[in-house]
């Protein structure tokens, strides 16, 4: 019997993949008032793990780590961490680093960080968009992006970080045949960013029936977000793999 037919979310649009402006990152980065404890984090920490980067497309990231590393993994907004360090933790050989640019964030991913005694992450606390630009090209076996900030509102959707053109980078970054897994809880988001990966000319979706978008994948980590359930679906799991062909990046 061949393989289940995956079925596309409600409503996903087959039109052409809008173009909008590039987006930043929007919000606080600041947030309560850091505790002693946290401050320490930032100041005697973040230096160990923190990236410092060089010129355009010439950063090898595993020069990163004092042990070579089997694989780079990145994770694009981390949040708490959870997911990032559950991560690092089962997988002690291969490196893994973690944007994020809110200092809430960063202080609960330091703090796992340290009781877990991890040394395979590194960490960049600013917009992804500049480590990807620095990042040499097909460096990166594994990217994740989960749950990131769904921008519900019409007038708000430009700022959604799956857009083409950031689909244009993470192609350039991704090796070929590696991996790029979304996943969000917003029933508009997964439709826009799914129909994005499918027009784009270097990421094959993987899915062969309905289970393979609908159930977490059995390496994920739970994080806080998903529990706290603020979405208006169940979430989604889209799982991409970079084709081997040639394409344009421009």
């Amino acid at each position: 019997m061949s393989p289940e037919k995956p079925e596309s979310p409600p409503d996903l649009a087959h039109n052409e993949p809008e173009v909008h402006p590039p987006i930043r990152s929007y919000g606080r980065i600041g947030g309560r008032a850091l505790s002693a404890r946290q401050k320490r984090l930032l100041d005697e920490r973040l230096p160990e793990f923190e990236i410092t980067l060089t010129g355009p497309g010439a950063l090898d990231p595993n020069t990163l780590f004092k042990t070579l590393p089997d694989e780079i993994w990145l994770e694009i907004g981390f949040g708490g961490g959870e997911h990032m360090i559950g991560q690092a933790r089962h997988h002690p050989n291969i490196g893994l680093i973690g944007c994020e640019p809110y200092i809430d964030g960063m202080v609960k991913a330091l703090s796992g960080i340290e009781t877990a005694d991890l040394h395979n992450v590194r960490l960049y606390m600013e917009d992804a968009r500049g480590l990807l630009a620095a990042l040499k090209a097909n460096s990166l076996a594994r990217i994740f992006i989960l749950f990131p900030d769904p921008w519900p509102k019409k007038r708000q959707q430009k700022r959604r970080l799956i857009q083409v053109d950031f689909l244009d980078t993470l192609a350039r970054v991704l090796k070929p045949g590696g991996e790029l897994r979304f996943a969000t809880d917003v029933a508009s988001y997964a439709n826009e960013a799914l129909a994005h990966f499918i027009a784009h000319p270097a990421f094959d979706w993987t899915a062969e029936r309905a289970e393979d978008w609908r159930v977490p994948p059995v390496d994920h980590m739970t994080t806080r977000y998903e529990v706290k359930q603020l979405g208006d679906c169940r979430p989604v799991w889209f799982e991409f793999r970079k084709t081997a062909g040639e394409f344009s990046v421009p």
